[in-house]
């Protein structure tokens, strides 16, 4: 059974920065588009950041120049650094890991960012 575990969620202080983890097992991860997503409170699940199996990023245009998501192969691990935070980045961060080809779909259990003052 494929697992995504997520790790590194809080709350922090406007302005300050959070890493986020997800660790994949039981995955060809290095197959994977990899990503992470958000659902604010109230509002509908969102893109953040993607990387691909060629290490190809996109993110969205609230996050740009502010987050950074890498991956690791090696370590099944994607990382979502993220700087300058801001209220309106309060949510539940999710790890995806997609392959069109096979279908296949997979989400972690999400970890809780909050950012106040």
């Amino acid at each position: 059974q494929v697992q995504l575990v997520e790790s590194g969620g809080g709350l922090v202080q406007p302005g300050r920065s959070l890493r986020l983890s997800c660790a994949a097992s039981r995955i060809a991860f290095s197959l994977y588009t990899m990503g992470w997503y958000r659902q604010p409170p109230g509002k509908q699940r969102e893109l953040v950041a993607t990387t691909t199996s060629g290490g190809t990023t996109t993110y969205a245009d609230s996050v740009k120049g502010r987050f950074t998501i890498s991956r690791d192969d090696a370590k099944a691990t994607v990382n979502l650094q993220m700087n300058s935070l801001r209220p309106e980045d309060t949510a539940v961060y999710y790890c995806n890991a997609r392959r069109l080809v096979s279908r296949s779909d997979y989400w972690g259990q999400g970890t809780q960012v909050t950012v106040s003052s």
